[in-house]
């Protein structure tokens, strides 16, 4: 446990690592199965592709990344303007990231079930990554105490 959660946790205990749902385990589980999809395509590129196990890891890996969102949602006292702080430029850079990706893919003459599945991949790569980022960054937040001397005389900052 940090300093910062042993001092929040020790002044109010609702706020202990406890009250966090696993979004890191659950996104790495997820991302795993994304990986994993990714390589079964690759070993049978540029032959035909069986397309059912690939379909069954991405949907695994979106169901997770569905219910780690709606398990995040649900924690209550959450830092959520520190997580959409870092989460958007995460987000920003990923979609960028998986745009190349993509943009490579397509260099590559990918077409057809191959294609969609690996766009959808990169989708939950894409979203998945800056969540965990957000979330890491938000889950430590401590907001600052205000200062006596930042308040004016009607004791607004």
């Amino acid at each position: 446990m940090s300093v910062a959660t042993a001092r929040a946790t020790a002044s109010d205990p609702s706020l202990s690592e406890d009250r966090f749902p696993p979004v890191t385990a659950i996104a790495m589980a997820s991302l795993a199965l994304i990986v994993a999809g990714g390589i079964y395509l690759s070993s049978h590129i540029p032959e035909h592709v069986p397309l059912g196990p690939p379909i069954a890891l991405l949907a695994a890996s979106a169901l997770l990344l569905v219910g780690n969102l709606v398990s995040l949602a649900r924690v209550k006292g959450f830092a959520w303007n520190r997580f959409f702080e870092v989460a958007k430029w995460s987000l920003l850079a990923y979609a960028l990231i998986a745009g190349i990706i993509e943009y490579a893919f397509l260099q590559n003459h990918l077409r057809g079930g191959t294609l969609v599945i690996l766009t959808l991949s990169l989708v939950v790569f894409a979203v998945h990554v800056p969540t965990l980022i957000g979330f890491t960054v938000a889950r430590f937040y401590e907001p600052e105490p205000i200062a006596a001397s930042a308040r004016d005389t009607d004791g607004h900052v």
